[in-house]
């Protein structure tokens, strides 16, 4: 008897990913057969996203687009991840064609599910999330395996009132510092030369298990694990950052100098209405000490738009991004979410102000990151090789995280993906590098 076939769809975020990864893990280990064809499934699973109204309108459109394979072999349709456990039941009413609903901390039930749904039943698995993977759950990776995606901790302590996922992803949960160092160890064997932390707030990490934050401890216990070259960690808030923290940076070789803070805007007003903690001069204090730190570098996103934002208070946040020089930075138009506080604030603007000011913002950073750039050629840098083609090889510095920076291009160069060479900075672009690669000692 042939076994089940899955279809897996995972949208959003790295946290998503890591989440899909081990459902694809259980179901391989109980005798599910995986498929990346949609017209060959049994099943299809989608695990979506609801961050903001972008991703919730994109997690739709796809469970309507699946739906329409229920005509043909497919014989069940499963939501799992932030749009089930948002909306619950009353998804069904609008979508009919759903079979099963898991929220974020039920879809390591999947197989469960499936058998519930192929025995007859709809299945609606959505209570309050308080699951958490370790090391000892299957994971299949999807990615090349060079780059792996860490999940240290789910859920947030933090209430910033834009912000729906304390309600979709729980309270903050940490995992313990063994589980994340034995899941590290058994993704180095398998090829894994990069780790990435991930979580909703990665310094925030082990505040609830261990009653002090732990990254700094985390981070030199990975830089220590044989065969493992680069640990990266994403997510961090501006008073999450300990001296401890900012010495790890400086100290440890394998540790990426590259921070990733988002501050979301610095008028001290604005942040007060976001719920966010520390204040303008907090910020300038902790990026001044970052800075110290020799080839460091910033990534933030900002939000612009919120309720109430005026002329003045966003020409305060370009004059900010002037003055930092951050190396990447996002932008995004404040998303009106129901069920935040946010939501409901007086002052809420126009959808063409708060895109006027996204592109101002955009077209200021886009000739920082040039000018940034274009200072570092001549230097010297590691590259890990992510693909290539016949026009050559791609890859990432240090300084460029996976999907949402820009890439390293290394142009007639042929080289294995998962290599980590040290090549010379030889072209700039707006947010692209271009190297050559330095002869071996």
């Amino acid at each position: 008897m042939e076994p089940i076939r899955v279809g897996f769809v995972s949208l959003g975020c790295a946290k998503n990913l890591v989440d899909t990864e081990v459902a694809l893990g259980i179901l391989t280990q109980e005798g599910f057969g995986i498929t990346f064809r949609e017209e060959e499934a049994d099943v299809l699973v989608v695990n979506t996203c609801t961050f903001i109204d972008a991703a919730r309108q994109e997690s739709l459109q796809t469970i309507k687009e699946l739906a329409e394979n229920k005509k043909d072999k497919c014989r069940a349709l499963i939501v799992a991840g932030c749009l089930a456990q948002r909306y619950g039941e009353s998804l069904l009413e609008d979508l009919p064609a759903i079979d099963a609903l898991l929220g974020t901390g039920e879809i390591h039930r999947l197989p469960q599910a499936i058998r519930r749904v192929f025995s007859g039943d709809k299945v609606v698995w959505v209570g309050e999330p308080t699951a958490l993977y370790d090391h000892r759950m299957p994971r299949l990776t999807t990615g090349a395996g060079h780059s792996v995606y860490v999940k240290i901790a789910e859920g947030c302590h933090r209430h910033c009132t834009y912000c729906v996922i304390p309600q979709v992803r729980g309270k903050l949960r940490s995992r313990s510092i063994r589980s994340i160092l034995e899941e590290t160890k058994r993704l180095v064997a398998a090829g894994a030369r990069e780790v990435i932390l991930i979580a909703q707030d990665t310094t925030a990490y082990g505040v609830d298990r261990y009653g002090r934050p732990m990254l700094s401890e985390l981070l030199r216990r990975l830089a220590r694990v044989e065969g493992l070259e680069w640990v990266r960690f994403l997510y961090t808030y501006p008073t999450g950052f300990t001296p401890e923290l900012i010495r790890v940076l400086a100290e440890e070789e394998k540790v990426c100098r590259y921070v990733d803070l988002p501050l979301q805007h610095i008028s001290d007003p604005i942040l007060k209405r976001m719920g966010r903690r520390g204040g303008k001069e907090t910020i300038l204090k902790l990026i001044k000490a970052l800075r110290q730190i020799p080839e460091i570098v910033l990534r933030t996103t900002f939000i612009v738009g919120f309720p109430g934002e005026t002329e003045a208070q966003f020409e305060e946040l370009l004059r900010f991004m002037e003055y930092v020089e951050f190396d990447h930075v996002g932008v995004f138009t404040y998303s009106q979410e129901e069920g935040t506080s946010a939501g409901r604030l007086d002052g809420q603007l126009p959808h063409e102000v708060k895109e006027e000011r996204r592109a101002r913002a955009m077209a200021l950073q886009a000739r920082i990151s040039r000018r940034r750039n274009r200072a570092r050629l001549g230097s010297r840098t590691e590259v890990l090789i992510e693909g290539g083609g016949k026009g050559g090889s791609w890859g990432r510095t240090r300084g460029q995280a996976p999907e949402v920076d820009g890439i390293t291009h290394l142009p007639g160069v042929h080289l294995q993906p998962g290599q980590i060479i040290k090549a010379r900075l030889v072209g700039a672009g707006t947010y692209d590098l271009y190297a050559a690669p330095l002869a071996r000692d």
